[in-house]
């Protein structure tokens, strides 16, 4: 490819705040429409807007996560355009004195193979916007409704440097951010609701270039998946109108998920005028070095570090510590089982296989009925011989449905393992009399019918018998 691809993204991360940014009108998702509003969220003449104080405290977190430096002195601005779902003609946010400055996200690509970083600009505070609806119930409506439910709930904007080079970058990036601002209880990361939203800004440039190209802006990407999709489609787009001798036009283009297109919204040949000013209704927020302090001291063990640790304290393979410090919640849940004495892989294996098959948002882990205290003491039956694998797949379904504990379910059901000697003879001879001719096959050095010979006990025990000592013993009776 002879152009080297631009990617900066903005994203916007809703913050898990009870109430609004500057009112005290509640955030809860789905109520009906407008009504978690108020006069001040409404804009109505002669209200003042007053300071979240949690706002700014979980902006400060995500900001010290993020490796930035905090502003001591910041300030609100209004930011003036008109549109239906804006009551006020105009959005707080912040523009010339944001909150925090710099930092970056590290990113692990390849299996943590390799490693870069991207840096960031700025992360601000801001207030959210309503919403639109052209449809209802999924019919197409002959008008537009305004939903007020949204205006107001406190946003942080999270703006990268164009630092990123590829849609897979991009989308390490996104689930990067997402994870740490989950682990920090910052937001809840749930992109279906909106509570986690990405612009992207991509250009392309001859390789080597000093220039940046003309910037295209896209929006509606509501998943991981689109994101990438959508930057290597436009990707794709640049480059071919490039090698023609088109002109990129600067742009907003909206991503279309079931054309798998972008599609030109609006033009943007001049950058968008929104005459900020400083807000005279909100003084400027001084932040002292004691309430940074106080707020770094709170702060969790984040994804990386916790994967790190994980690989070195438990000899996990780094593939296995990615997963199960995907969230906090099943990080939490694995060191659980751990503490309660099965080995670390075993217990993770479990957890990577059949808890992630009925787990499928771990976040939701502690609603799961089989608790770390459950999957342990069953690995602990198998581990001590009184439970068989097999069973203990058994076993893990019927916790999985009735929460009922492992000891009690093996008991009532006869699910103990079958290690007495005298009884396993028994049936091993019983399975060489009924298979006369794979143990001739045996004996006659065909040693792959070994297996079967086992599968044929483990049937004839129902899956009761303890496999080593049915391989001894039948070892030892095929033998004569």
């Amino acid at each position: 490819m002879r152009y080297e691809t631009i990617i900066g993204l903005e994203v916007h991360a809703q913050l898990l705040t009870d109430s609004k940014i500057f009112c005290g009108c509640s955030t809860r998702f789905g109520e009906g429409p407008n009504s978690n509003t108020c006069p001040v969220c409404l804009g109505m003449p002669g209200v003042l807007p007053v300071l979240n104080r949690k706002v700014v405290e979980l902006t400060i977190k995500a900001a010290l996560a993020a490796n930035c430096q905090i502003v001591r002195y910041s300030q609100f601005a209004r930011k003036n355009y008109f549109y239906p779902d804006l009551p006020k003609g105009y959005q707080i946010s912040q523009y010339e004195l944001p909150i925090a400055r710099g930092g970056y996200i590290e990113l692990e690509m390849d299996h943590g193979q390799s490693k870069k970083k991207i840096d960031l600009n700025r992360i601000h505070m801001e207030e959210d916007a309503g919403k639109l609806l052209h449809e209802l119930d999924g019919v197409p409506a002959d008008h537009s409704y305004v939903d007020f439910n949204r205006t107001g709930v406190p946003l942080i904007e999270i703006v990268s440097e164009p630092h990123i080079n590829t849609p897979e970058e991009a989308g390490e990036y996104l689930r990067m951010l997402r994870s740490m601002l989950q682990y920090l209880e910052v937001c809840d990361g749930n992109m279906e609701q909106g509570s986690f939203r990405c612009d992207a800004n991509i250009s392309l440039r001859p390789k080597g270039a000093p220039v940046l190209g003309t910037k295209v802006e896209i929006k509606n990407m509501n998943s991981f998946r689109n994101v990438m999709r959508a930057l290597e489609y436009e990707t794709g787009r640049q480059s071919s109108l490039l090698e023609s001798g088109e002109k990129i036009l600067q742009e907003t283009r909206l991503w279309d998920v079931n054309q798998g297109i972008t599609e030109s919204m609006r033009s943007k040949e001049e950058a968008h005028d929104y005459r900020y000013f400083p807000d005279p209704d909100l003084v400027p927020l001084v932040i002292d070095d004691a309430w940074i302090d106080e707020i770094r001291s709170t702060l969790p063990e984040l994804p990386r570090e916790k994967k790190e640790r994980f690989v070195k304290e438990y000899v996990l393979p780094e593939y296995d510590a990615a997963i199960l410090t995907a969230t906090r919640q099943l990080a939490d849940y694995f060191e659980e089982c751990v503490r309660l004495g099965p080995q670390p892989k075993v217990v993770s294996n479990w957890i990577m296989g059949d808890i992630l098959r009925h787990v499928p948002d771990t976040r939701d882990i502690s609603q799961f009925p089989v608790t770390p205290s459950h999957l342990a003491e069953m690995l602990l039956m198998v581990d001590k011989g009184t439970i068989s694998g097999k069973i203990a797949k058994i076993v893990f379904e019927e916790m999985v449905a009735s929460g009922r504990m492992p000891q009690f379910i093996v008991a009532e059901k006869g699910l103990v393992q079958v290690s007495d000697e005298g009884a396993l003879e028994k049936a091993i001879q019983e399975v060489l009399n009924a298979n006369a001719d794979q143990v001739e096959q045996y004996r006659q050095g065909k040693e792959k019918v070994f297996g079967f010979l086992v599968g044929q006990v483990m049937k004839a025990t129902k899956g009761k018998a303890n496999p080593q000592v049915v391989n001894e013993l039948l070892k030892k009776m095929l033998a004569g």
